[in-house]
């Protein structure tokens, strides 16, 4: 319980690369944190004499061992959208392989380096691209300020004497 840093090694993924390793920190949310996830889970685990073979998404109940599936994890995902409509989430659009790109949704939110993101997701191509959404306010909302302030600037003309000038750049003309 004193863990404040957990990591899993990933053997059977969809992109067939087995044994990697990802790890964890700690979070402030106990719901929400990796490392205590991971923590109840290997306390379950122990406390059902659970065979070493057993899978950390092995669950003991009614006197026998089950494995969650993603399939159990898109129906309580969309059970979830379902009961919340203010969120405007329709429940056939979701399902447990969307976390990954809510993910990584969520860090290029927070600015985080977008190879970064690549590298936590285990994309090994540009195809996460595909799953980010610009419209997200977090990304666009500076942008418009962003491309006035960063207006003034002057571009070398292709021929002496062929510049534009505008209030705020100055553009060669074509």
């Amino acid at each position: 319980k004193a863990s404040d840093f957990a990591t899993m090694e990933l053997t059977t993924q969809k992109n067939a690369v087995r044994g990697e390793v990802v790890g964890h920190g700690l979070t402030p949310s106990a719901n929400s944190c990796p490392v205590s996830s991971i923590q109840r889970r290997f306390l379950h685990l122990l406390e059902h004499k659970a065979p070493p073979e057993t899978t950390l998404c092995s669950y003991f109940s009614r006197r026998r061992w089950h494995e969650v599936k993603s399939s159990d994890i898109t129906e309580l995902l969309r059970q979830a959208a379902a009961a919340l409509p203010h969120y405007n989430v329709q429940s056939a659009d979701i399902s447990a392989r969307s976390l990954r790109a809510s993910g990584a949704m969520a860090l290029l939110c927070d600015s985080v380096d977008t190879d970064l993101i690549r590298l936590l997701g285990r994309w090994r191509s540009d195809e996460m691209l595909r799953y980010l959404h610009l419209q997200a306010r977090p990304i666009m909302q500076d942008f418009a300020s962003k491309m006035l302030s960063g207006g003034n600037y002057r571009l070398l003309p292709s021929a002496p004497g062929q510049l534009l000038t505008h209030d705020t750049c100055e553009v060669p003309v074509a």
